[in-house]
């Protein structure tokens, strides 16, 4: 999944540009993990593109807090508590 160390047929290159600062932190830290910056950049991509969509996640707590509207609300704590002490 990361960066194999040469280019194969099916890697593309790229030009970005990025602050010098950024590119600073982002060389530190390929530094730091003993990863080339492509691979480091690779990396930080392929996370980015795979995180949940914000909209939808919303989305679905907001669907889940409409199907347990009904339910009464309780003391997690109070519920462990009272467990724990019906075990002793």
């Amino acid at each position: 999944m990361g960066y194999t160390g040469s280019y194969t047929p099916g890697m593309s290159k790229v030009m970005v540009s990025l602050p010098a600062d950024l590119l600073a932190l982002v060389d530190q830290e390929a530094r730091r993990r003993s990863l080339s910056r492509s691979a480091l950049l690779a990396t930080a991509a392929r996370r980015e593109l795979g995180r949940r969509n914000p909209e939808a996640v919303a989305e679905a707590v907001a669907r889940s807090e409409q199907r347990f509207a009904h339910v009464a609300r309780f003391d997690a704590a109070a519920l462990v508590r009272s467990d724990r002490d019906a075990r002793r």
